[in-house]
């Protein structure tokens, strides 16, 4: 899963005409993340696109000529970041197309993966426009890691591809899901070893999602915890601010643990408005979560903005980018309503607790921000990107 490191960035100001609204600014770029393929040559316990399970029969692979005709679909929405997931998606015959054709239309491509191919990938990743790598690591031992994914000698091939990543000066980020294979004290001298510039936590997930997304595990005993045993989890990842980086915001951390606790939560999810989740199929869906898509991404442009306010789960990629895009969205809405000669209500929109608590967490996120947020440059060899 993302990590939503890079809804910080304010990278445009231009109007886009959306649904009758050609007066919205975006200030703020939207995420998608990208499925290319629901294959994984991996067996982790708390994952149900692990092979052994055999919940996955049909192996599918997204089309890469499709997928560089929704670009620009992708584009107009105002979308500049795309995740590449899986599934295992250094899988995919054509991840390197996948990753070239984001870069030269105008996108900043991440790749998500298990780690395991990178030695035979990660120049060709790199060469193509790769620009952020994040790994998933399910312990601070090397041992235990590996039993859970069932793929012996992984942390040596996590290594030689992050050597190869931070020796082109490309972030990156180790993403950890919260389980009890974790001992948080040991976690920060494991990451600095295999080379990780960072670290973004993500929480277990017991309920199957709605969406294609497998992401989930209903048996696993390792993501098996009380409301105690995640609350306490997520203290230890707050106070793990301290001794790496850590990229979910503090703030976010704070309304997961209202999540937990079933209280009232402050941050509206931005799903379906500035995140969107693409599969194999080219269905574009408001998130991982949700029970239906919102229809063929090739049909975006005529997709309302989804903005009510859902806090139905607890998924990190969407909340974290929540907490670090609330302020920029806020001050989208508010030039509308000047716009609209409404000034009391942009005022209203921008005096709030919770954007003051947004810019709070970008301002603490700095540091992570200007190194694994930075604003697009065109490479010299690729093509002007696709005009909105």
């Amino acid at each position: 899963m993302s990590s939503g490191i890079y809804t910080n960035q304010v990278m445009e100001n231009n109007q886009h005409p959306h649904n009758g609204r050609s007066s919205v600014r975006r200030l703020v770029p939207g995420i998608c993340d990208v499925s290319v393929t629901n294959a994984c040559n991996a067996k982790c316990s708390f994952c149900s696109f692990a092979y052994d399970k055999q919940i996955v029969k049909d192996k599918r692979w997204i089309d890469s000529n499709e997928f560089a005709r929704a670009l620009p679909f992708l584009h107009r929405r105002g979308i500049r970041y795309v995740n590449f997931q899986g599934g295992e998606p250094l899988l995919h015959p054509h991840i390197e197309d996948l990753v070239r054709a984001a870069r030269e239309n105008g996108f900043r491509p991440a790749v998500i993966t298990n780690g395991s191919m990178l030695p035979q990938k990660i120049e060709a990743l790199l060469k193509a426009g790769l620009a952020t790598l994040l790994v998933s690591i399910d312990s601070h031992s090397v041992f235990e890691h590996e039993r859970n994914r069932g793929l012996n000698g992984v942390g040596e091939h996590i290594r030689q591809g992050l050597a190869a990543a931070n020796a082109h000066g490309i972030p990156t980020l180790a993403s950890v899901t919260v389980n009890r294979l974790v001992n948080y004290d040991a976690l920060p001298q494991f990451l600095r070893h295999l080379g990780f510039g960072g670290v973004t936590f993500s929480y277990p997930r017991r309920e199957p999602f709605g969406s294609s997304s497998l992401v989930f595990s209903e048996e696993s005993p390792l993501i098996d915890f009380t409301r105690e045993e995640l609350l306490c989890a997520l203290k230890k990842i707050k106070s793990f601010k301290k001794q790496f980086p850590v990229l979910n915001p503090a703030a976010s951390i704070d309304d997961i643990q209202r999540h937990v606790r079933g209280e009232k939560e402050l941050f509206a999810c931005v799903g379906g408005h500035k995140y969107f989740y693409l599969d194999w199929d080219l269905n574009i869906w408001r998130c991982e979560a949700w029970s239906k898509p919102l229809g063929s991404v090739f049909d975006l442009d005529r997709i309302p903005i989804c903005r009510d306010r859902c806090t139905a789960c607890m998924m990190s990629c969407y909340r974290d980018t929540t907490v670090m895009m609330h302020a920029g969205v806020a001050m989208e809405d508010a030039m509308d309503a000047m716009i609209a000669l409404r000034p009391i209500k942009a005022a209203r929109l921008l005096f709030r607790k919770t954007v003051a608590l947004s810019l709070r967490s970008v301002a603490a996120q700095a540091p992570q921000i200007l190194r694994l947020g930075g604003q697009f440059r065109k490479r010299p060899n690729s093509r002007s990107p696709i005009s909105s």
